[in-house]
């Protein structure tokens, strides 16, 4: 089982579709690396990939070894001095760097020959590729494993907990985030996810509500077009963890699509910290230099994964 050596594994679940699990997903690791965990991400959304777009890494190809499949890295460690080499050796680099842990990615994504093909399967077939994803991929040492699912509780769900259940440790088995948005009909599917989850065993680490406002590109005011507050409230009637509530980001769109560093208006203030502004432009150049992880730390979203990050890691790490 290729997952003996990884320490924890964490679902991210949505009964309902279109809800940002992906973006959770990608956001989650991000944060996970920049506290210094070595992280992989699993696909397991198999007519949907996403993952490899989110990390800009949808032209790589999966390795095969002696054993199984390596996954595709996103970043080498990095431990302040300089990054690390395969060898865990520090290459490199002038002045100290800021610290954080590797980032791999495992999708179907990565085997179709062209992005755009339809993948038709079966249930049966979808199973088999679910166990093959967890059996066959050569993780290595990991902190955690984040594990992208598609929405509903179908045969990826079955079979995905079914093998986890089975092959992994309860130690190793974290749970599951579970992501909603604020509307009532959104929620109304959701809870049947929290059903399947406590009909399954999977211990459920909290909600987070996305989507839950809009921060303008233009002023640093922040609306609540889709509502707020009813991911929160789902939480309380199951009695489950309310992790907290996410706007919509252009930045962060801007940063997954083009590559580019964000900024904001002047004045824009997420979590009492204090973005960085346009107020200089920079060269297209500056904006798109450095690793994904290192520019992600301008998002508007980080100081709010940051903060439910230390709540994850409150629970699974107590």
């Amino acid at each position: 089982m290729s997952l003996k050596d990884v320490k924890h594994i964490v679902l991210v679940l949505s009964g309902k579709g279109g809800v940002g699990k992906s973006s959770v997903t990608t956001q989650l690791a991000l944060t996970l690396s920049l506290k210094g965990h070595s992280v992989g991400v699993l696909d397991v959304d198999l007519t949907g990939p996403s993952i490899p777009r989110f990390f800009g890494i949808e032209n790589e190809k999966v390795r095969q070894a002696p054993g199984g499949w390596i996954p595709v890295p996103v970043h080498a460690a990095q431990n302040g001095h300089g990054r690390t080499n395969g060898n865990g050796d520090a290459a490199h680099t002038n002045g100290l760097a800021k610290v954080h842990g590797s980032l791999a990615c495992m999708s179907l994504g990565f085997l179709l020959g062209d992005r755009g093909d339809a993948v038709v399967w079966r249930g049966p077939k979808k199973t088999a590729m679910v166990r093959q994803f967890l059996s066959d991929v050569l993780w290595g040492s990991l902190d955690y494993l984040l594990i992208d699912t598609p929405p509903g509780t179908s045969d990826e769900h079955i079979s995905l907990v079914e093998t986890l259940l089975k092959e992994a440790t309860l130690e190793q088995m974290a749970g599951a985030v579970i992501v909603t948005t604020p509307q009532a009909i959104s929620i109304s599917d959701v809870k049947k996810e929290i059903n399947f989850c406590r009909k399954t065993g999977v211990n459920i680490l909290g909600v987070i509500e996305n989507m839950a406002g809009f921060v303008c590109p233009n002023c640093s005011e922040c609306t609540n077009v889709f509502s707020k507050g009813g991911g929160q409230v789902m939480a309380q009637e199951f009695d489950v963890p309310f992790m907290g509530s996410l706007p919509i980001d252009p930045m962060f769109i801007r940063l997954i699509e083009e590559g580019k560093k964000p900024v904001y208006p002047e004045g824009t203030v997420i979590d009492g910290q204090a973005m960085q502004t346009n107020g200089h432009a920079d060269s297209d150049e500056a904006e798109t230099a450095g690793l994904l992880v290192e520019k992600y730390t301008a998002c508007s979203l980080y100081p709010l994964f940051d903060g439910m990050v230390t709540q994850l890691l409150s629970k699974i790490e107590p």
